[in-house]
């Protein structure tokens, strides 16, 4: 894929910062990337990564408006952002957390599915942890910065127990046993509508993937100890940080 000349500067300013897990000043200005660049550098960042899925950014509509946007943003998930159990902090600049509700798809669903075929398609929930992991400083970015740096994907992390029912009601992260952020399930918007435009923007979900459908809850800073994600459903999430 070959990138223009701004677009192909904000791809190795990016690759750079997370090579040597720093972080830079984002908010910048005019970088000459638009939208679609942005898109582009993702696609131009994947390599030979496995790609096993997508995580939905900036679902509410007061988060798009503050960028100014109407629809949400993505990024890729890959096969080596898959964490079973929990994390290093080391591994990353400045992680934070979302408690997450993630989907799993039983089959394939196209660019042109309706809302029967998608609704079809998915094979099970999971209760899940986006850790997110920015290369800009503070996490204060354009909406361009942040699409080109993957939507500020770091890792994942799935509750080891799948539902056949979408959990409904308050999310909750739990660290060390303190509540640290909650919100409701309702935030997160119509699940069928959200993974027919992620379709269309991607040519495509294969059988298998996994969708992280956003967070109800107002990110955390992630530090050492027992991560808990808890559910309405009873379902919970165990996982252990590390430093």
């Amino acid at each position: 894929m070959e990138l223009t000349a701004q677009e192909q500067t904000l791809h190795d300013l990016i690759e750079e910062a997370r090579a040597s897990r720093t972080s830079v000043e984002g908010k910048a200005a005019d970088r000459g990337v638009d939208l679609p660049g942005a898109y582009r550098i993702q696609e131009a960042r994947r390599g030979e990564r496995v790609l096993k899925g997508y995580k939905l950014g900036l679902v509410s509509a007061a988060k798009q408006q503050q960028m100014g946007l109407n629809t949400p943003i993505y990024g890729p998930i890959y096969a080596d952002m898959l964490h079973q159990n929990g994390f290093s902090l080391g591994d990353f600049a400045q992680p934070r957390m979302e408690p997450e509700i993630a989907v799993v798809l039983r089959d394939a669903v196209s660019p042109e599915a309706n809302a029967g075929m998608v609704a079809q398609a998915v094979g099970g929930y999971f209760l899940g942890v986006d850790i997110l992991d920015s290369v800009w400083r503070d996490y204060k970015f354009t909406v361009s910065e942040v699409v080109a740096d993957n939507t500020s994907g770091g890792g994942f992390l799935l509750a080891g127990r799948m539902s056949d029912q979408m959990a409904g009601g308050m999310l909750r992260l739990y660290l060390n046993g303190e509540l640290q952020t909650e919100g409701h399930t309702d935030a997160l918007g119509n699940l069928i509508h959200r993974l027919q435009w992620l379709a269309r923007c991607v040519g495509g979900l294969s059988a298998g993937m996994i969708v992280f459908l956003g967070s109800p809850a107002a990110a955390v800073p992630a530090k050492a100890g027992t991560l808990e994600v808890v559910g309405t459903d009873g379902h919970m999430l165990v996982a252990k940080i590390t430093e």
